[in-house]
């Protein structure tokens, strides 16, 4: 078979042709291993939106959400987060807070002065929580501290998207 052409569709319950019974291709051929496989295909498609201007722990996040079977946009800063959040829809925004352009925390007011309801995890070094008393809607739905490992940022990601999904 060429790789343009176009098979038509099989009607329910019949085999056509030799290209029914080709066992799907496996992502394990690419390096990925088998349990990987099985945890993306348990993760229901999920869109998330991670800031962080260190291109490795913005790179090392990405990889790890993808591999897990979400799909995901990263951003250097928050003014370029700002502009995907404007022109995307996300299901869960990962922030770093200090960064050049728009911080963690300016992009928490802009989201909430926007009225975007979007969960947010502040992975961050140092919290700002001096800001967070003094204005507690800023408050994000959760925070991780780094250094942090894959499994945890996996372990909060699940948590607060099943919260955001409970509340909905």
């Amino acid at each position: 078979m060429k790789d343009n052409q176009i098979l038509p569709a099989c009607p329910p319950g019949e085999i056509c042709g030799a290209e029914s019974r080709t066992p799907p291709t496996s992502n394990i051929s690419r390096g990925e291993s088998a349990s990987t496989q099985l945890q993306s295909q348990s993760n229901p498609l999920h869109r998330i939106l991670v800031v962080e201007d260190d291109l490795l722990i913005l790179q090392l996040n990405t990889r790890m959400l993808k591999r897990s079977g979400y799909e995901v946009d990263g951003a250097e800063d928050g003014a370029a987060a700002w502009e995907a959040l404007n022109a995307e829809r996300y299901d869960l925004l990962i922030t770093d807070n200090v960064m050049p352009k728009v911080t963690g925390v300016k992009l928490l007011e802009k989201l909430r002065a926007a009225r975007m309801a979007l969960p947010v995890i502040m992975a961050t070094s140092a919290l700002p929580t001096d800001v967070f008393i003094r204005c507690p809607w800023l408050q994000p739905n959760a925070t991780l501290l780094k250094p942090y490992t894959g499994s945890e940022m996996l372990r909060t990601v699940k948590k607060v998207l099943r919260e955001a999904h409970n509340t909905s």
